[in-house]
């Protein structure tokens, strides 16, 4: 096989693992009523003056399943953590003893259930359309070699049934990953 062929068909395969990886941390960031420590370790705080991400200010641990509990580094840096996690206004509520932060988690209502399984829904279609985005662009890449005369009729063909067994691959893992999160948000 060509090296330009194989090289098209890696960045293909690892543009599509890479939507599919984006997709997973984005369902990380789902709350389903379960304490995740995904859900507040980017939020951005004061720290010394710099903007910077809660996990950079100390540890983040679960408590239980609905509570979450950031233990600071420096004491001092306490308030503007629980502000901050105020500020993102994830409907948590926000409590601290001077010592640490708990982050409690509510039982979510049916109505946010759905409003959240909505949202995964939609990301999986921009999963989808990013992913066939990819496989459109890789296919524009065989066109032209065939157009070239640099592959034959016959190439372009196995090549584009790999390219879309490749994505079918892919499609049907985010697929069952969409539907897991969906179970999981909608489970009481």
């Amino acid at each position: 096989m060509d090296e330009n062929i194989e090289i098209t068909l890696m960045e293909y395969e690892d543009n599509l693992k890479k939507y599919y990886d984006h997709l997973i941390d984005e369902y990380m960031m789902i709350r389903v009523g379960r304490a995740n420590p995904k859900l507040i370790e980017n939020i951005k705080v004061d720290y010394y003056g710099t903007r910077t991400p809660i996990i950079q200010t100390g540890n983040i641990t679960v408590q239980d399943a609905r509570m979450l509990v950031v233990s600071p580094w420096d004491v001092s840096t306490l308030k503007s953590i629980k502000a901050g996690i105020e500020a993102a206004n994830l409907g948590v509520s926000v409590s601290d003893d001077g010592k640490i932060i708990r982050v409690g988690f509510p039982m979510l209502t049916e109505e946010r259930r759905k409003e959240f399984s909505k949202d995964a829904k939609k990301l999986l279609e921009e999963c989808k359309i990013a992913m066939r985005n990819a496989r459109r662009d890789c296919l524009d890449i065989f066109k032209e070699m065939k157009k070239n005369s640099t592959i034959s009729e016959d190439e372009y063909n196995s090549l584009e049934k790999d390219v879309q067994k490749t994505l079918d691959t892919f499609t049907d893992k985010a697929d069952k990953s969409c539907e897991k999160k969906v179970s999981e948000i909608m489970e009481v």
